[in-house]
């Protein structure tokens, strides 16, 4: 069964209308650190992973993404618990029910030399809806209908039905694109945006200039930023340099090959690193989560009681402790975080690990096992080799379900051959982490509502159905709480999805180098475009 990443109109909304808003939060926060000035030095960072696409409404990698955000910016950016500020757009609300807005800065240009105006925005906006190319920008839009520049610094977009959460999530997923680059092309969903015809054009702090694929990505400063302080970058270019793996990252960095690991360090060598010369180690709040998915479209899985055999065939705990060297905290088996703490239910516990009661489920489920105690099924599992730590907890799945008598067959792939089979729905069960998952309707719009961009268990509840859509049109945050608790709970029981943990990560960096500022999430962590703009040499 092939997956969409299209999230299908959702119907019957709640009659509640939006409250009329605005929001106007402080300015990008200023680089620490001491003042950076502009300087012809170059900061290289390691990745894993080469771009598959330079176009940004498209994005697969993190390495795409990274790359990407520091040329095409986003309206909204983000804060430690999830809450949205100023990036682009300095307010942004609701006129009415189904009528939201952005006023945007006046002090921004394309690399070119042309205005970023509300008309990109809005083209932006549209050209998605319109094209839908495939990834989360495309995924929010489900309840928008339209854009429109209503001034050269205000943006209105108009919603199919009310949404109390679009405007805020589009801000934050969406880039901003040039217009004047991307009409050209027939579809923005198909463009390749590799520089071919010209070369890029930014809008961030960089823009970049040269790539040697499978070995690096080269950036050239951009001297009009005003998203930070100065206006100007500080380093004069940035360059990914690709390596196979974290373990060979470390050693770069060691070696002084690099400033910058753009990965989240394996809890193992957080301590370790933390403790070593030269080298200096960052938090980034974590607001998202790792989880398995089962696929509902198998037979096998369909049925509810072997999801919860195979959920209460894992050791969490030892998880946690072993792979994640306590760096990690139980979510209670539910979609709604620790982190964000008005929406947190501590009533929705987390799946015991109980193998016994694992098998009497597999039983109930009309399973006999055989004169060996494994039962006649077995479950693919699909996880990224470049992702450190589900390779090591995927081991520990298979072991702790092989005491339950279940077979699990691990398949560990490339990441972008992962991410493939992940859309296809090629697999039976899904191993991986979303790293922001800020706004619970959203996340479980995208997750649990039929063709979600994210549905990878392809659930279709219609109790669940409805609680989500019902909760995406309230203003009532009271109601809203409580209509998603609901729905987290629905999850939880059915298995519709097994979250495991969510955790903190780590970035290193030289000690040379000063000046990060850290987001939440790998996605952002200390390579977003503020951090990288503001770094500079002590």
């Amino acid at each position: 069964m092939k997956k969409t990443t299209r999230i299908a109109a959702v119907a019957a909304l709640a009659a509640s209308a939006l409250a009329l808003s605005a929001c106007a939060p402080s300015a990008p926060p200023e680089a620490g650190g001491g003042e950076a000035t502009a300087s012809s030095e170059t900061l290289t960072i390691a990745t894993t992973t080469d771009v598959v696409n330079y176009n940004p409404l498209i994005g697969n990698s993190r390495s795409d993404y990274w790359i990407t955000n520091l040329m095409y910016p986003h309206l909204l950016s983000i804060a430690d618990d999830g809450s949205k500020e100023a990036q682009v757009a300095t307010k942004w609300g609701y006129v009415d029910e189904t009528t939201g807005y952005y006023e945007i800065r006046d002090d921004l240009s394309w690399s070119d030399g042309e205005k970023l105006t509300a008309e990109d925005v809005a083209w932006t906006m549209n050209a998605v809806k319109q094209d839908q190319p495939s990834g989360t920008f495309y995924g929010q839009l489900a309840n928008f209908e339209s854009a429109e520049a209503v001034s050269d610094t205000r943006v209105e977009i108009q919603l199919t039905q009310p949404d109390s959460s679009i405007v805020e999530e589009i801000g934050f997923w969406g880039n901003v694109v040039p217009q004047h680059v991307f009409e050209k092309a027939d579809s923005v969903a198909n463009f390749p945006n590799d520089g071919s015809d010209g070369g890029w054009v930014s809008a961030g702090p960089y823009v970049l200039t040269d790539v040697q694929v499978g070995q690096s990505y080269s950036m050239d400063r951009v001297d009009d930023y005003p998203l930070i302080e100065g206006g100007t970058p500080s380093s004069a270019k940035v360059v990914y340099r690709v390596f196979p793996d974290i373990n060979t990252e470390i050693l770069a960095l060691q070696s002084g090959e690099v400033d910058v690991i753009a990965n989240a360090l394996p809890p193992a060598q957080v301590k370790t690193l933390q403790n070593t010369p030269g080298i200096e180690v960052e938090e980034s709040v974590g607001l998202g989560y790792a989880h398995m998915t089962y696929n509902m479209t198998k037979p096998d899985l369909a049925k509810v009681e072997v999801r919860q055999a195979l959920a209460h065939a894992v050791d969490y705990d030892a998880i946690r402790k072993v792979v994640l060297q306590d760096q990690a905290v139980s979510t209670g088996s539910s979609p709604l975080m620790p982190v964000l703490a008005d929406y947190y239910d501590k009533s929705i516990k987390e799946y015991k690990f109980d193998t016994d009661l694992s098998r009497e489920l597999m039983e109930k489920a009309g399973y006999t096992a055989d004169g060996s105690g494994m039962f006649p099924v077995s479950f693919r599992l699909i996880y990224s080799l470049q992702d450190s730590v589900t390779s090591q907890w995927a081991t520990l799945v298979k072991d702790s379900a092989a005491k339950a008598g279940i077979t699990i067959e691990l398949q560990g792939t490339e990441r972008n051959t992962y991410l493939a089979q992940t859309n296809a729905g090629d697999f039976d069960i899904y191993a991986g982490n979303f790293a922001i998952m800020d706004d619970p309707v959203t996340n479980m719009t995208l997750a649990y509502l039929p063709d979600g961009a994210i549905n990878y268990s392809y659930v279709d509840d219609p109790e669940l159905n409805e609680l989500i859509t019902t909760a995406s049109a309230t203003t009532d945050k009271d109601e809203k709480i409580k209509l998603m608790q609901e729905a987290a709970a629905i999850v939880n029981e059915n298995v519709y999805d097994n979250i495991m943990y969510t955790q903190n990560l780590y970035f290193a960096h030289s000690d040379k180098w000063t000046g990060f500022v850290s987001k939440p999430s790998e996605l952002l962590s200390i390579v977003n475009p503020i951090s990288v703009a503001s770094a500079h040499l002590k």
